[in-house]
């Protein structure tokens, strides 16, 4: 078989990601048409630039999730095929099979695998981490942030302290300190992992409670229900193979194998509680200085001469009107999570060394840059797209959530 074109190669991949088409198609055509009653979020296909945003993350999202699926992939990221070490996009495989796809569209990296299936998984690698792990830090950061900037004095003074106590520290210097195998073995990001996932838990209880107050029956039978669902959820997260903590110094057993139906290995838990730690103060800062301008408004009076709790003034007269600014900060934020998570990728430090994410794709690339291009710039670029589309997102929300 003679190699491919570059036009050939162009169309092969666009015919590859028709899901992702024809996905995207289905979501802009469903959200236009119903977009008066989709509130802020309708409100963005009023804007160009969060319109072209949009586009771009939920590109790399489908990407993600069909990837993931095995649906658009050529090959399996991580088979190595001989004779096709380094070749450039296009090459076709010697000896394929029918099974087989007989091109390896993007070409092959350094160790023989095909760089396009690899640039898919790591999508799903990416998208799997860096939105939850923003959620996670933004729950931490509203559950300690709102009281801090509703009740100030000691409370205030003691989390604003140790907030800057964190953000003291360089970033790369704080990731590269809680992912290193030495920290790894204390059980330290374990340790991180059972207090830092303990928040959703605190905010969904005392959201619920403070909705629910004034309606025990109602209260006394959604809280357990919806706690009891998290709080397992919460023992799968931080258990693994059966325990908490599990070192050579000491164990502690946690949820049983029988109810653990997951485990989150142990590179990807390690960065996703760094990633949470290092972004909870920012913020924790960010939500202290919204309710510390909304507190004066003149709707939080009237709701205290109602009568109501602090807890219910805070997380539904106060947080609802701080967020559009909190909607654009967790755009921005997963942005910026993208780019730790390559850096980390880059560095080698955290996931496994044959994961596919983008910033390990990026560093196995670049030690032959200057004689192939290929391996490196495919993942570069789709770091480059998903941080524009997010930061465009922002821009689009920013605009609609003003004149909101």
């Amino acid at each position: 078989m003679e190699p491919l074109s570059t036009l050939e190669i162009a169309g092969r991949i666009i015919y590859q990601l028709s899901p992702v088409w024809f996905s995207l198609a289905i979501l802009f055509a469903a959200s236009i048409g119903f977009k008066r009653r989709l509130g802020l979020y309708g409100k963005l296909f009023d804007s160009p630039i969060g319109m072209i945003g949009f586009g771009l993350v939920m590109f790399w999202v489908f990407t993600g999730i069909y990837g993931a699926m095995d649906m658009i992939i050529t090959h399996d990221p991580l088979t190595q095929v001989s004779g096709m070490k380094n070749k450039v996009p296009g090459t076709p495989m010697s000896g394929a099979s029918e099974a087989d796809y007989p091109y390896y569209l993007l070409g092959g990296d350094n160790l023989a695998r095909d760089v396009f299936s690899r640039l898919v998984k790591g999508a799903w690698e990416v998208i799997k981490i860096a939105p939850m792990a923003a959620v996670f830090a933004f729950m931490v950061g509203i559950t300690l942030g709102l009281p801090a900037g509703y009740y100030g004095g000691r409370l205030d003074t003691t989390l604003s302290f140790a907030a800057n106590l964190i953000l003291a520290f360089p970033v790369i210097l704080l990731f590269y300190l809680l992912v290193t195998p030495e920290i790894v073995a204390t059980g330290v990001p374990n340790y991180m992992a059972i207090v830092l996932f303990i928040f959703p838990i605190v905010f969904v209880g005392v959201l619920l409670n403070s909705r629910y107050y004034t309606r025990p029956k109602v209260r006394n039978l959604v809280l357990p229900l919806i706690l009891g669902i998290i709080i397992w959820f919460y023992l799968q997260l931080v258990s693994n193979g059966g325990y908490l903590i599990n070192t050579p110094a000491y164990s502690i057993p946690g949820l049983p194998r029988v109810m653990d139906f997951f485990d989150i290995p142990g590179g990807i838990l390690v960065v996703f509680v760094s990633v949470v730690f290092v972004n909870s103060p920012t913020v924790f800062r960010i939500v202290r200085g919204l309710t510390l301008d909304i507190k004066t408004r003149d709707y939080v009076a009237a709701a205290q001469t109602r009568g109501e709790g602090p807890w219910y003034i805070m997380l539904w007269e106060i947080l609802p009107n701080a967020r559009g600014p909190l909607i654009v900060d967790f755009c921005l934020r997963i942005g910026y999570t993208t780019i730790l998570l390559g850096t980390l990728g880059f560095f080698g430090l955290g996931l496994p060394p044959e994961s596919p994410d983008w910033g390990s794709t990026i560093n196995d690339g670049r030690k032959l840059l200057s004689i192939y291009l290929h391996p490196a710039l495919p993942p570069a670029f789709a770091l480059l797209t998903l941080v524009l589309g997010l930061n465009l997102l922002a821009d689009g929300l920013r605009e609609e959530s003003l004149k909101d």
